[in-house]
């Protein structure tokens, strides 16, 4: 019997409970991360205190999401873990009439603290990304979809023109970036 099922389980309730962002439940969004946690996602790169705060901004606007997330594949060490998670991304802008999937990995750093497991840093690395037009097929900038890596294009279009600029470049499927983070994130699990 594998001794950390509870832990296992705890762990894919926080992986899961992202769906409290598309909800708007921000209580329950704020009560996955722990004090001083980060996020680094296409458009916020900070506290995740703040993430959540931005997250109330895009719920207020016209940009809706739903995350569609599986069970994660965790490693552990101590009371720190590391999981890594499939999900898929759906964006649409209802006054854009314009949407798109994206499928990404969550990449998140988990501790339990006082008995409770919350994230401490969540990042993501995209594997790819495509347009969806729901009412319409809408004229894309084509120039500008290019300017982005081709994994997460259209899901940074869509959230450039839905007023949520990129912040910065992120990890791609078997990038030297997503190398790099996933050995920081090991080096950061080994040390506990």
């Amino acid at each position: 019997m594998d001794a950390r099922i509870e832990d296992r389980a705890a762990i894919a309730d926080l992986m899961t409970g992202w769906m409290h962002r598309d909800l708007g439940e921000w209580d329950q969004l704020r009560a996955l991360f722990h004090p001083g946690a980060t996020v680094e996602i296409t458009w916020f790169d900070g506290p995740a205190t703040d993430f959540v705060d931005g997250s109330v901004r895009m719920g207020a606007s016209d940009l809706r999401t739903k995350h569609v997330i599986t069970s994660p594949s965790t490693t552990f060490n101590g009371d720190r873990a590391l999981a890594q998670t499939n999900a898929m991304v759906i964006a649409e802008n209802t006054a854009l009439e314009l949407g798109v999937t994206a499928h990404n990995r969550f990449w998140d750093r988990i501790e339990k603290r006082d008995g409770v497991w919350r994230i401490t840093k969540r990042q993501s690395f995209y594997d790819m990304s495509y347009f969806n037009f729901p009412a319409r097929v809408q004229e894309i900038d084509e120039k500008a979809v290019r300017g982005f890596p081709r994994e997460y294009a259209a899901l940074a279009y869509l959230l450039e023109k839905s007023g949520f600029p990129i912040v910065r470049e992120f990890p791609t499927r078997d990038s030297a970036l997503e190398a790099e983070i996933k050995a920081a994130g090991i080096a950061w699990l080994n040390e506990a």
